[in-house]
């Protein structure tokens, strides 16, 4: 079994190293198989098909996103180092991923009910973070809401509307550069201090 593992998890390393330099549109699975020189039935046996590959990136890059989160997350420090804090885990992970671009190289790969399910799912896991350090940062009584799930929701989305900015200004096919990413840490933490103010007590 633990040899299973690590032969999928080495997979999945190569298909995301295979994407990120080619893109996924290019990628095929025999590209994939030749990387790693497997044999095609081995590559077949962990991932059936090109779609569920991807399901497999998808899944560990938010599996380590995830594990970094839990692992720096203080509930007793205040509300807006935490903040700052996740801002610094997620633009780290948005650099790592970016030239992932997987709606780009799939195009109706939110079109499939699985696929669906699964960013559903990734994504209600990650409010779901968010609305416990925001019910933490009220029981401390640095803020008060009636509804933390909400607030979550909306401080994601806001993030995220940001890193999308930077996206659109830089141009789809280019890396961002350090200076960009700062531009757009500091914005997303500008955005947390008028967040959290605006919740206060």
């Amino acid at each position: 079994m633990i040899v299973a593992d690590k032969k999928r998890e080495q997979i999945i390393e190569g298909a995301i190293k295979r994407f990120s330099h080619f893109g996924i549109g290019k990628t095929t699975m025999n590209d994939i198989a030749e990387d790693l020189s497997v044999s095609k039935p081995s590559l077949y046996y962990y991932f059936p098909d090109k779609k569920s590959l991807i399901v497999g990136v998808i899944e560990k890059v938010f599996t380590d996103y995830f594990e970094q989160l839990k692992k720096k997350y203080n509930p007793d420090a205040p509300l807006e180092t935490v903040l700052f804090q996740t801002i610094d885990i997620r633009n780290t992970f948005f650099m790592k991923y970016f030239m992932l671009k997987i709606s780009e190289g799939v195009p109706d790969i939110f079109s499939d009910e699985t696929m669906k399910k699964k960013f559903t799912s990734l994504k209600d896991s990650e409010k779901n973070f968010y609305a416990q350090i925001f019910s933490r940062a009220q029981e401390k009584g640095e803020i008060k809401h009636e509804n933390m799930a909400h607030v979550a929701e909306l401080y994601l989305e806001s993030l995220l509307g940001l890193t999308n900015m930077c996206i659109m200004e830089l141009g789809k096919d280019l890396l961002p550069d350090k200076k960009a990413v700062n531009r757009m840490t500091m914005k997303q933490k500008d955005l947390s201090t008028i967040f959290a103010k605006g919740l206060k007590c």
